[in-house]
């Protein structure tokens, strides 16, 4: 696959703050996914082992979830842990593994934050202006944000706001489990990404994509 290379890794926290400024205009938040026209998903996830980062971008059929190609990558992590800037810790190394995939998904679902994001440029919004592809994003944690009070059913979700915008959504994947964050990436909008992650779940908390993603990520050879 190719990519958009859109800047160089080697910055410092501060230069990566300002980069990120600046690439935010560029990030399609307003752009709703039919659906219906999807066929593959790709979840996308990097574990991170003694200063080692593995990428695994694991592509689904949808709505079956059976794989149809698995791309994993080494690399050292060499930026530094700091909250909202985790595309740069991750980014390089889901590079490697992005350029191996042989096949394009429809859409990338990513294990990290969007739209949610200080910012408003998480990781899947980040990637997604070098893929070029649509891209949502599912995190576990909040990283920014407020929300009311989340229905108990599966699909019951409330938005999460951040100086006064909806940034993202607060969703139960699964009947009374805590929820997950789920925001738009690039080229998608939130409605869509909360419908896709809803679509994307079943027994788990995790949706199919990312629990895939998940499990290869964490596999180190």
């Amino acid at each position: 696959m190719k990519l958009s290379r859109r800047h160089s890794w080697q910055v410092t926290p501060k230069e990566a703050v300002a980069l990120q400024r600046e690439l935010a205009a560029s990030v399609v938040t307003d752009r709703g996914l039919d659906l219906t026209a999807v066929k593959t998903v790709a979840g996308v996830d990097v574990s991170i082992k003694n200063k080692i980062a593995q990428a695994a971008v694991v592509v689904l059929t949808f709505p079956d979830f059976e794989i149809v190609e698995t791309a994993l990558a080494q690399l050292p992590a060499t930026f530094p842990y700091v909250p909202g800037l985790l595309s740069f810790r991750e980014g390089p190394v889901l590079v490697e593994a992005f350029t191996k995939l042989k096949t394009i998904p429809d859409v990338f679902m990513f294990d990290g934050s969007g739209y949610l994001h200080p910012r408003r440029i998480g990781i899947a919004c980040h990637m997604g202006l070098w893929l070029g592809v649509p891209t949502v994003a599912n995190a576990k944690t909040k990283l920014c944000g407020e929300h009311g009070r989340v229905p108990a059913r599966r699909g019951g979700h409330a938005p999460v706001t951040h100086k006064d915008e909806v940034i993202g959504a607060a969703l139960r994947t699964k009947a009374n489990c805590s929820p997950v964050f789920v925001s738009a990436g690039h080229l998608s909008d939130l409605d869509s990404a909360v419908a896709l992650v809803t679509a994307s779940s079943g027994k788990y908390r995790l949706p199919e994509p990312v629990r895939a993603a998940h499990k290869a990520a964490g596999v180190f050879g």
